[in-house]
This record gives structure tokens, sequence and C-alpha cells, in this order.
């Protein structure tokens, strides 16, 4: 934890005097829905678990329970010495119900006293904070002693110097949480939920608070790091309190002593484990472990801890591409996205019970990861992940979604690397994941300076500079870290590695499901809702199928399905938000999971052949546009629709299209889509402006299996795929006739686009390629299973081809008009 010595503003101590005003009694609040667990909390039990399992001692107190709470004041000054009016059960956010306030307030106090232990007199008195959202300042009998800012980072204080020397003494706190008032990292944390993807936050103390006595030498923090290939643990015991300090490390499997080094204190020390056993998803081995620390040879503090032998990288496949890697061998990252909200506690979960029970589902649904988003949990939740064996990709919390201004970018950073430094010793961390689908970047090239600064902090695990780097607010790939990261809804993505960077899908799927009397609001929405549970799951396997392909034919190592349990709006979990209805059939479930971690080996399948297609200029279709009824190879021509007329065109008569529902529809599915293709036209645009426009596309089952298309968002023409476009150097001008052509290439696995005959664009797009049945449309899309992106502009000599034309091929045909 951030140790914070702070001794300024110092109050005058001031004497304890109850109020004439009574307290009244607390009670749990209400949640619109409650989980198995609710009814397990009381002022009694609230979190009693030990609450730093890496770091253990015998002497402890747990701060836990009824304090005093009131609303704060802007400048008001504490509440020395004065009973406040309301009760709140720590360490629950005061939003939620099971904190007994549920309301939020920018700012407040918290008050309780405690007794200092007889037995402890001689040692000095720390006091632990989990966490405090978001803005904190600590006073102990009238002394302020701490300040801090961070609402997922923990901190602690020595408290000695401000206690009476006996009798109560006096705690109050301060917090203040403007949440998405201001650009503090808030996660999915919004003040008022959207309904949507953004949820209702948590404010205050939402973490354990607790205490215990230590002698003036201490350890402090205790950092492992398992270095595998040497069968070695580094190891460093951080220490409080006098220099030149002797530490012993000892290391146990069971009862049986394996290792030991000794030396000095606040250096990394080399434990060496002979045969060491590595810790795995499937076999999650953990060494105890006991480290004592000594002032000039007396034993003066000694600890407990764990840690796991592993080592984290990446390696080549037998199919040559790059992949993630567990002890040296390729392992798929199976995982689901874990958001950490809860309808009774919020942010925290109700019972240490509770908050294994998400860690033990993955395990049971047959993933071996988890994508923890955008979110830091307490450190039990990842000693469940160790014990139970999963890897964990580390989120940090990101700000609002839009751009940070300075100085919220230096916070920013300096939160994100305290993230690292306290979380470095769990075993289960596998990546860390410095930003999300740009949310709150402002740069791209920091972004990589960003990643590059967690690498250099803690080499020993892959970083994902930018999970999502295709989606919303992204300033575009810095080409840094060790992952390239795609989200695809529904999915999955497709990325293809490079020669340095695996190639992952962070974000798929999203099915979902309402389950009548289980939904936060009542009802709910997901990426696509199913009628029931057989058709979830079955949409389920169908997708987890193509994650396989995609592991096979285009190389990705991991993937991400959203997500483990429904939060607030969102319907597409596998459990109901309260945890209480299974909403698939975990056994199919499990089935395809176990089948894609024991298929997606890096063998790779790579894409089938597409042939050699069909030779001939006009290709398979050829729509002169000119109204004659059929198209130069003897097809019928497209039917207009929505009024669609035809005007002058580029050779004699074109098809005008005004943007507001007229296309050309030529009855079938004319391409194969799942292997090679070309699509060219002369191409007209009445307007080029912020409104995307599609000149020749094939509806799939949701979306179209390709556009040829202007895209608005760019400016610009594009080859696209949803989420992956090949785009032009230049924004076209309205009025002006251009040759565009779209190649999609499956031995490259890429897209390529041509404007009046040259090349200008090329992207890597390795996809499934599933053969769309929809019908080919001219002057419009499909999307989210509607028709969009109508051209306002005219279209002539469409083109159709089966088969990847070449360079000098689609000169040719610029060169011949058509």
């Amino acid at each position: 934890m951030l140790r914070i010595l702070t001794a300024a503003a110092l109050v005058a101590s001031a004497v304890l005097v109850p109020t004439a005003q009574a307290t009244p009694d607390w009670h749990v609040g209400t949640p619109p829905l409650t989980t198995p667990w609710t009814d397990d909390v009381s002022p009694a039990n609230a979190l009693p678990e030990y609450p730093r399992p890496q770091l253990t001692r015998p002497e402890w107190r747990n701060l836990n329970g009824l304090w005093q709470w009131a609303p704060a004041a802007v400048d008001e000054q504490p509440p020395f010495g004065r009973t406040l009016n309301e009760k709140v059960l720590v360490p629950y956010p005061i939003e939620s119900a099971l904190s007994g306030l549920q309301k939020h307030e920018d700012r407040m106090w918290y008050r309780r006293t405690f007794q200092v232990p007889d037995n402890w007199k001689g040692k000095r008195l720390v006091l632990h904070f989990g966490a405090v959202d978001y803005d904190a300042k600590v006073w102990v009998n009238g002394r302020q002693v701490a300040t801090h800012r961070g609402g997922y980072d923990g901190f602690d204080v020595d408290v000695t110097n401000a206690l009476h020397t006996k009798g109560p003494q006096e705690l109050i706190v301060w917090a203040e949480d403007l949440t998405d008032e201001t650009y503090q990292p808030i996660g999915k944390q919004r003040e008022v939920g959207d309904h949507g993807i953004f949820y209702q936050g948590s404010s205050g103390i939402w973490r354990t608070v607790w205490m215990e006595p230590v002698n003036v030498a201490s350890i402090s923090r205790l950092q492992i790091t398992p270095d595998l290939a040497n069968q070695t643990f580094k190891v460093t015991a951080e220490t409080s309190g006098p220099a030149n300090l002797d530490v012993e490390v000892t290391a146990y499997d069971g009862r049986r002593q394996v290792g030991q080094v000794k030396g000095k204190a606040d250096a990394e020390l080399r434990l060496k484990i002979p045969n060491p056993k590595p810790w795995s998803p499937d076999n999650p081995f953990l060494y105890d472990l006991k480290v004592k620390l000594f002032d000039r040879g007396k034993m003066v503090d000694q600890i407990g801890s764990y840690a796991g032998m592993r080592s984290v990288g990446l390696q080549k496949g037998a199919d040559g591409k790059l992949r993630m890697a567990l002890n040296g061998k390729i392992l798929f990252n199976l995982s689901t996205l874990d958001q950490g909200f809860w309808p009774d506690g919020l942010n925290t979960a109700p019972t240490d019970a509770a908050l294994r029970f998400d860690l033990d589902q993955h395990k049971r649904l047959g993933f071996n990861t988890v994508r923890k988003h955008i979110k830091v949990e307490p450190d039990r939740w990842y000693y469940w992940a160790d014990k139970l064996g999963l890897m964990v990709w580390q989120d940090m919390p990101a700000s609002k979604t839009d751009a940070m201004p300075e100085p919220w970018r230096t916070q920013f950073k300096s939160e994100l690397h305290e993230m690292v430094e306290e979380h470095k010793s769990f075993t289960s961390i596998t990546v860390w994941v410095p930003f999300n689908e740009g949310w709150g970047e402002w740069d791209r090239t920091e972004t990589g300076a960003i990643a590059d600064s967690v690498k250099a902090q803690d080499p020993s695990r892959l970083v994902n500079a930018h999970s999502g780097v295709n989606c919303c607010n992204s300033h575009g790939d810095s080409g840094r870290g060790d992952l390239l990261d795609y989200h695809a809804y529904l999915g999955p993505a497709t990325t293809a590695p490079t020669s340095d960077r695996a190639a992952v899908d962070g974000e798929h799927g999203g099915f979902g499901l309402k389950v009548p009397d289980h939904m936060w609001f009542g009802d709910g929405s997901a990426y696509e809702m199913e009628p029931d549970s057989a058709t979830l799951t079955r949409r389920y396997v169908e997708n987890q199928t193509d994650v396989l392909r995609s592991a096979q034919q285009c190389g990705i190592s991991g993937s991400v399905y959203t997500q483990i349990t429904d939060v607030e709006g969102e319907l597409n979990g596998f459990f109901t938000y309260d945890r209480r209805v299974p909403k698939m059939d975990f056994a199919q479930v499990r089935t395809i999971n176990k089948q894609i971690v024991d298929n997606a080996n890096g063998t790779g399948t790579g894409a089938p052949d597409p042939g050699p297609g069909t030779p001939g200029v006009d290709g398979i279709h050829f729509y002169p546009l000119d109204g004659s009824g059929e198209d130069a190879v003897g097809n019928n021509d497209a039917t207009l629709q929505g009024g669609a007329v035809y005007g002058p065109g580029k050779i004699g008569q074109g098809l005008a299209l005004n943007g507001a529902g007229q296309y050309a529809d030529t009855g079938a599915a004319l391409l194969d889509t799942s292997k090679n293709y070309t699509a060219s036209a002369w191409v007209k645009l009445n307007k080029a402006d912020g409104s995307f426009q599609t000149f020749v596309s094939q509806d799939g089952d949701r979306d179209s299996a390709f556009f040829l298309q202007y895209s608005g968002q760019d400016q610009r023409f594009a080859m696209s795929f949803p989420g992956i476009r090949a785009l032009s150097p230049t924004k076209p001008n309205p009025g002006q006739w251009y040759h565009v052509t779209g190649v999609r290439d499956v031995v490259k696995g890429e897209l390529r686009l041509y404007v009046d005959g040259q090349p200008v664009a090329a992207k890597s797009a390795c996809t499934l390629d599933s053969s769309s049945t929809g019908n080919t449309v001219i002057g419009r899309a499909k999307f989210g299973g509607n028709p969009v992106d109508f051209l306002d502009g005219t279209i002539d000599q469409v083109h159709l081809y089966d088969r990847a034309l070449t360079d000098a091929e689609v000169q040719s045909l610029y060169e011949s008009g058509r």
C-alpha cells in the first residue's frame, strides 16, 4: 500500500464529548435486487476476513462496522468530539443498500472511536485504508495524520504520535467524490447511471479499514517476482524504520522447506527453488513464504506470504504466428469481462464468499482468464484468483470518455503506476491494460510511452497498451505494448498478430436474455437479445466456435466474452445481476470453451484455398445500370427500390440515388464472401460530409459482409469490414467521378482499396469470411440488422468478380472506362 506519513495541518487535540442527540439505529437499505449474500451482512460481520493475504501478521483489529456519518460542506471544520446524526456500515459505499444510507453526497464525514489493546503498548500503530473514493483526509484525536487522492489504491499511516495514552481514540475521515464531474479515474462509475454501459457510482470508504501494531523496524511491503527459467523467486522486503536491516526468506511446499535466502532488506534477493512446481490454471500451486526481519541479529518482525512460480511471454506457434504463452507453452487466454459490480454493495461485494463466487463460476464454465474491467478489486479477489487458478488481465480504471486535460493526465499516470506497484506480487495477474477504447486518451504517442513505462516498471508481464484500439474514442494504434487488441460485437475479433505483438480479441459477444424479477431496472438490453435460454446457449456456442476459427485461421491468442454477470441495464451475463439465475446451459458452455483451450494451440489451419476464380474482364456480374433490364452477362438487372431512378452516368445512364432509402437490389447473393472477391464501380457523390454512403455491399445476418463505401467518420473512400477500413488518403470532391475498387484477398488476409486505378490502401484483415446468404445490393449497406448508409449520388458500371484482381487488372479496368 502507498505509505503516507503526513503531519500537515495540525489541529488542536479535542476532548470527546458526545452530544445529547441520539444516533438513530442502523438498518440495511432496500436494493432493487438482492444477492444470495445480502442477508449475511450485518454490523457484526462486515467483511471480517484478514484483508492483506500476501503480508500477514497474527495481531490486527478490523475497524469495519458501524461508523457515524454526516454530509460535509465545503471547507467545513472536522466534527471533533461531536456525535454525527447518521450511521453507515463500513466498508460499503454510501450509495449502496448495504451501507444503510443508499444516497449520494459529494462530501462526507465518517467518525468512530477505537481502543488500542493493552498488549500493543510499546508498538507503533498503523491504520490501513483499503480504498476511499476519491479524496480523503484523516484525523486521529484532532490531529490530521494523512491525505490521499485516488479511489482504487490503498494507503496507510503510522498514527502512534497522535494517540492518547489511554482510553478511546477518535478517528475522523473526510471524503470527497465528485465522480464524473471531474476527470478522476472512475471506470464504469457515474454519479447517475445511464441505464446503459455506465453504472451507479460508489463514494466514500469502500474497502476494509483496519489497524495493526508493528515494531519501529517492520516490513511494509513484499515484492515477489517469479523467474521460472532460473528456478528463482526475486524477493524484496521493503521496510520502514532504521536502515541496514537483514532479512531471511524461507519457502515451503506444505510443511516441507524447499528454499531459503538471507540478505539485506530493501534489496532484491534470489530465492532458489529447485525443481519448481509451475503455477497454471490447471494446477495453481502456491508456495508458502515466511519472512523474518532482523536488526543487529534480533528478530523484529515476521510475516507470512505466498507466491506462485510461472512465466508469461510470447511464443511463435507451428503456424509461425506470435501467441501468448504461459510457462513457455502457448496457452489461449479464454476470458470473460468481469466488471465487479453488485446490486446490494455496488463496488463492494457483500461478503468474501460472494467475492469468490464469480471466480468460481469462471472455473465452472471452463474459462482460464478474467479481464478485470476498468476496476481494481480488494486484495482478497486476487488471492482467490491465485488460489483457484485464473489468469488476470488487469485494467486501469478509465476517466470519462473524452480526452483528459492536465493535471488529470499526471494524476492518471500516478494512479496507474501505483496500481501496478501494489499488485506486482499477485501470481494471477499476467497482463496490464492502461487504456480501454480510448476513454480519456489524449495522445496516441503518449499512450505508447505510457505502455513503455508500465513495461519498464514490470518487465515480467505483458502490456496491452490499448484494449479496443479500433473502437470508439481511440486515437489509433500506438504500435507499443505486447498485444494488438480489437473489440468486435458480436464478433469475435479477427486481429492478426504482427512480428512483435500477439493479437487478441479484447471484447466480443454480448448476447442477452431478459429474466423477469431479476433485472435491476425491470428491463434492459444487449448487443443481441435472445428469446430463451436455449437460443442464448446456441448463439454462444456458435460465437465461440468462431473464436476457435479465428484462433486457428487468424492467430488470435486470447478472447474476452462480455460478460460474467448482467450489470444494471446490461443483460448479457452468464448470470443475472443478482447471481441467482444461470442463463445458459453451462455444460454446453464448458464443452465449447474446453475445445478452444485445447485446440487454439498455435498449430493453425490457415485460410481455405480460394481457387482461381472466373476469368474475364467483366467478372461474374456486370451492371451497366443503363435501364436496359439485363446486365452484360445475361442476368436480370438489379431491381430499383425506394423510388430510385436512372440519370446521367459515367457512360450513358447511371443509377441516381438521393440518400434517403433508394437503392438497387440484385435479388441474390452474388459473391461467395468466404473466398476471394472484388467489387468495382464508378461513383459521383452529391455530398462528402460526416454521413456514411455505401456503393456496393452484400447483406449478412446482421451486418454487410463487406462495404465498398464512403466513410463519413473518416471522410474518405474505404473498403471495409465492421471495425476494419482500408482508407483512401484524401477526401473526395462532390460532383466528381471516381473509379473505386475494393478487393478481398483471403490468402494475404487483407482488404485492398483502389481509386482511379491506383492502389491507395491495404489493411490487414484476417476474418472468418462467413459466406453471407443475403442479397448483393447497390447503394446501401446493412448494419445492426438494419438498412443504412444510403448513397447520395450516382453510381455506374458495377463489376463483381469471384477473384482478387491484381494491380494491373484494376488499372486496366479503370483505363477502359467501364
